[in-house]
C-alpha cells in the first residue's frame, strides 16, 4: 500500500522532472493499492485550478478519486496532531502523513518537511 501527497500528484499531473519516478510508483501500486487523503484532493485542486482552469483541475481530481479516498476523522486528526508535535510537521503534512500511517502505507513525496519521517520515500527534486 502506498500514498502520494500533493507534491507527487502534481509532479505526475504537470509532467514535472520527478514525474517518471512517481509514474512508476503509481503504476506499480494500481488504484486499489493507493491511499489518498482528502487533504491531498484539496491541495491538488487548489494548485491546479489557477494554472489549468476548473475543468482540467476536476479532470485531474478524477485520477485521485480512483484511489482509496480517506476522509479526516477524529482519530486521524488526533494522530496528525501527535505527528505535528513529535516530527514538527505543518498542519496539512501531518494530516496526510497520519492518513498514510493509519493504513500502513508508504508515503511518497518531495516535500522537504516529510523527508526524514519514518515510512516516507523521498523523491529528490
Amino acid at each position: 500500500m502506498i500514498s502520494l501527497d500533493s507534491y507527487g500528484w502534481l509532479e505526475r499531473l504537470l509532467g514535472g522532472p520527478r514525474a517518471p519516478g512517481y509514474d512508476r510508483v503509481l503504476d506499480e501500486a494500481g488504484p486499489t493499492g493507493i491511499v489518498t487523503s482528502v487533504v491531498t484532493v484539496y491541495e491538488v485542486y487548489r494548485k491546479l485550478r489557477p494554472v489549468r482552469g476548473e475543468a482540467a483541475a476536476l479532470t485531474a481530481i478524477a485520477a485521485l478519486r480512483a484511489t482509496q479516498l480517506v476522509p479526516v476523522d477524529e482519530r486521524i486528526a488526533l494522530e496528525a496532531a501527535d505527528y505535528s508535535l513529535t516530527l514538527g510537521l505543518p498542519f496539512s503534512d501531518a494530516l496526510i502523513y497520519a492518513t498514510a500511517r493509519r493504513f500502513g502505507a508508504t508515503l511518497h513525496t518531495s516535500d522537504p518537511d516529510l523527508r526524514e519521517a519514518p515510512g516516507v520515500v523521498f523523491h529528490e527534486r
